[in-house]
């Protein structure tokens, strides 16, 4: 830390340094610490006999306007205030000038943001702290601070109880016990951020290690990429409430979309199992039938061989005969039956891959336009309703940028449908590339597109769409090696308290048809 620092920087990482080394958070160990990374030189002594001579000398005098009694208030509120003794030292030496210039009451001196009543002496008048302060603390104790100790119910508890205090305060000598009180509490408060901290990057280190094992334990694991990719993306950046809300819905659309696939994989893979058990049984009675096939003809054959006359012999080739065309029609059925059941199973194997393919594409399409990977209109829905839910929540401003690219028509018929998709494909990289990470763009239509920009006001959203013009104008479109201009004509429209989001977007879409009879390539406010 440099020495010249920020005093409040100075301070923040003097209270870490506490905390990380575990020293006890007392007023010499803090100020050590302090002049240490300030790069200040130690302190020099105080000269207290000195300082207390004077005091007791100005004390024993007569002063105008100023009684005895008046004298031992206002020195006993300086000593009861004082939290340690270079503030001690400094207030009774302010204390002791005063009084040596022969001051008023109604003149005292203001020491450290604590009022000395300056009104006349009149009994236990305590120094009054600004009420709507201590209730600005108070309920910073018990809506922020008490929310965030939700694990710790004991720091909960205590946080209860310095509100409640706090609100009670009234003498001179609660308002200091308080302030210890305070300072007690933000140090255990450090050492509860901290570990808190500490668990949350190791809970993301773990969530990490299981994805990698997920990607080395499965083999087959195409149907898995969407949602490791999203949780992947989700550990490295920083969290958000926004992304989180993004990330719990896709993966839900997703998880419905795989139950549904997986169930028809399962049936297609059951009919397979039981086109195999019934080939299986039709080659036992094929088996069965040569096996009584082959008995029947030895019977025949010691027929023949104890035959004595032709008619005998006969009945024993009529038998022969019978038999043969059995066996032989079973065989044909058989035969038939199987080239069916391979016909099946071929067909339930195609479907099986279908499906297949189906689950490992549905990752990428369940709320993004497949061409420009930006949200599709159900998508871009969804974040319109959780924008405006957010914004009216805590009072915030949401302003809807429609813009259309100019002459796409003639772009398309010029240099084909090829070249048009990568020119979208082009125009929303840069948008995307230019906007904040916050903002959301959407494939409205065609070539039309939206953008969402929360916390922005109208002037600010068109300033950013302007930014985007002027990018599109630095990074040219290549198409064979051929500069190709892009622009757009756009019209943004901020939301209205009572105003639903598609009226903002049909108020946006008739401000950008205002830019494009303007002359194209310009932001119009609605």
């Amino acid at each position: 830390m440099k020495p010249s620092a920020n005093p409040s920087e100075i301070a923040r990482e003097t209270l870490r340094q506490l905390a990380m080394r575990r020293t006890p958070p007392t007023p010499d160990n803090y100020r050590a610490l302090y002049d240490e990374i300030a790069g200040n030189s130690p302190a020099e002594p105080l000269h207290w006999s000195d300082m207390i001579r004077g005091l007791i000398t100005q004390f024993e005098a007569r002063h105008t306007g100023i009684t005895p009694a008046r004298k031992r208030k206002i020195l006993d509120h300086v000593l009861t205030s004082s939290g340690s003794p270079e503030k001690l030292f400094d207030r009774l030496q302010s204390l002791t000038k005063s009084w040596s210039q022969g001051e008023a009451a109604e003149n005292m001196p203001i020491v450290e943001d604590e009022i000395v009543s300056t009104g006349p002496a009149t009994g236990d008048a305590a120094p009054q702290m600004d009420a709507e302060m201590r209730e600005l603390f108070a309920q910073l104790l018990e809506n922020a601070i008490g929310v965030l100790l939700v694990d710790t119910p004991e720091l909960a508890q205590e946080a209860s109880a310095l509100s409640a205090d706090m609100r009670a305060a009234r003498t001179p000598e609660q308002i200091a016990g308080l302030t210890v009180r305070l300072k007690k509490f933000s140090y255990r408060l450090q050492f509860i951020a901290e570990d808190q901290a500490e668990l949350k990057a190791a809970l993301l280190h773990l969530l990490q290690l299981i994805i990698e094992n997920i990607n080395e334990l499965v083999i087959d694991d195409d149907w898995l990429h969407g949602q490791v990719s999203m949780v992947s993306d989700l550990v490295s950046q920083p969290l958000s409430l926004r992304r989180l809300d993004d990330v719990e819905r896709r993966m839900k659309d997703l998880i419905y979309k795989q139950s549904a696939l997986k169930k028809n994989l399962n049936d297609a893979r059951d009919r397979l199992k039981i086109m195999l058990a019934s080939f299986v049984d039709r080659l036992a009675d094929l088996s069965n039938s040569t096996g009584h096939y082959h008995s029947k003809i030895e019977q025949c054959a010691g027929k023949i061989s104890r035959a004595s006359d032709i008619a005998e012999i006969s009945d024993v080739l009529d038998e022969v005969m019978t038999e043969t065309r059995v066996i032989q029609l079973n065989a044909q059925r058989s035969r038939d039956e199987l080239v069916e059941m391979r016909s099946r199973v071929e067909e339930a194997e195609k479907e099986i891959h279908r499906l297949h393919d189906e689950l490992a594409q549905a990752s990428d399409m369940v709320r993004h336009d497949p061409l420009t990977g930006t949200l599709n209109r159900k998508g871009m829905d969804e974040a319109v309703d959780r924008e405006v839910g957010r914004i009216r929540r805590h009072n915030e401003k949401l302003c809807v940028a429609l813009l259309d690219i100019d002459n796409f028509k003639k772009l398309n018929d010029s240099l084909g449908h090829q070249a048009g998709d990568q020119a979208l494909i082009h125009m929303t990289q840069v948008t995307q590339e230019t906007i904040r990470p916050q903002d959301t763009l959407a494939r409205y239509g065609g070539e039309e597109f939206v953008v969402l920009l929360p916390d922005t006001t109208l002037e600010d959203a068109i300033k950013a769409m302007v930014r985007v013009q002027r990018e599109l104008t630095r990074k040219f479109f290549l198409h064979k090696n051929e500069k190709i201009l892009i622009t757009f004509s756009c019209g943004v429209a901020e939301l209205g308290d009572e105003e639903s989001p598609c009226e903002a977007i049909t108020r946006a879409d008739n401000a950008m048809y205002l830019a494009k009879r303007a002359g194209k390539n310009r932001v119009v406010a609605a």
